[in-house]
């Protein structure tokens, strides 16, 4: 039976997962970290995918402070080292870097893991102990959750409180989502309180509502019936290809380029003043930015009525 470890700096830590890539978890983690921010918590971030792509969302990849992993990196690997995360990449906004490096914090883990025993208790609680010494100077850490690294991904839901997991509606990601609880049982004796608060569905129509019907009711027979029956967000990430794609060229998490949408001249005031007309972004950029602070809103009202049934609990205890 594995050790206890002491969880009281890891309350608030949100791993964002699903074993399916492609579904969101990058673009929600960024997000939502974004409009935490934007709000007045003081956030992490935590980049566990060796693409970095975390980067492109927040604009600094290629810049000064992206060392591909590398610092992260060493921290999972020698315990005694203590990550520095990258701070204010946003006002109230620090982020543990990720990249190309996590692929060698993974070999070293898998190797660590297969000696048993300490060892894989050890490989197990890596990022955990990395996030003990730091998690208190944050309100909140959200880990974006590599889809296929197994070693990483079991440390993540090793390290975290909660899970979010983001999906679309189709097959796939319903597949992803039973790899995901299959991940969830693997650490149930290291991490006992886990907890999910819910599935997000990422990148749907506003006219696809019977299409989110259906698939939500699918995802609650696959997690357990009734008991599953308010898992599925009731808001969800609007579709558009569009605004994702001016999001990640410009370096701007989807509120960000909705506001300078919005504030930007209108054309024909630049045409009459003779300058360059430049779109400075789709107009779908505001209804994808409502989409996603309408999400971030429930997720705070899960974790807030996720936190007061423990208290309650405790109480009675």
């Amino acid at each position: 039976m594995a050790e206890p470890f002491d969880r009281i700096n890891l309350q608030r830590v949100i791993a964002v997962i699903n074993g399916k890539g492609g579904v969101g978890k990058t673009t929600l983690t960024a997000n939502i970290g974004g409009l935490l921010a934007a709000s007045g918590w003081r956030t992490l971030v935590v980049d566990l995918d060796h693409q970095g792509n975390l980067g492109l969302d927040l604009g600094y990849s290629g810049t000064a402070i992206d060392d591909d992993g590398q610092a992260l990196s060493k921290a999972l690997t020698y315990p005694d080292d203590l990550a520095h995360p990258a701070s204010n990449v946003r006002p109230n906004l620090d982020v543990l870097v990720g990249g190309r490096f996590i692929e060698n914090a993974a070999a070293t883990l898998v190797s660590q893991s297969t000696r048993g025993g300490d060892s894989l208790q050890q490989a197990r609680l890596s990022l955990a102990r990395v996030l003990d010494r730091i998690a208190e100077e944050y309100d909140v850490v959200l880990l974006d959750c590599p889809p296929g690294n197994d070693i990483i991904q079991s440390a993540a839901v090793a390290a975290a409180r909660y899970i979010l997991i983001p999906a679309k509606t189709e097959d796939a990601s319903r597949k992803g989502l039973k790899l995901t609880a299959e991940r969830l049982d693997q650490v149930i004796d290291l991490n006992p309180d886990l907890d999910l608060l819910g599935v997000v569905l990422f990148a749907s129509g506003v006219s696809a509502s019977r299409v989110r019907s259906d698939f939500a009711a699918k995802v609650v027979a696959d997690l357990g019936g009734e008991v599953a029956r308010d898992v599925v967000f009731e808001n969800y990430v609007r579709h558009a290809e569009a605004t994702a794609a001016s999001a990640r060229d410009k370096g701007l998490l989807v509120h960000e380029l909705d506001d300078k949408v919005r504030n930007s001249p209108k054309w024909y005031e630049r045409l009459k003043k003779g300058e360059s007309i430049e779109s400075p972004g789709p107009q779908s950029a505001q209804s994808v930015a409502d989409s996603l602070q309408a999400v971030t809103s429930e997720m705070i009202a899960r974790l807030m009525a996720k936190e007061a049934e423990s208290a309650t609990e405790e109480a009675h205890v």
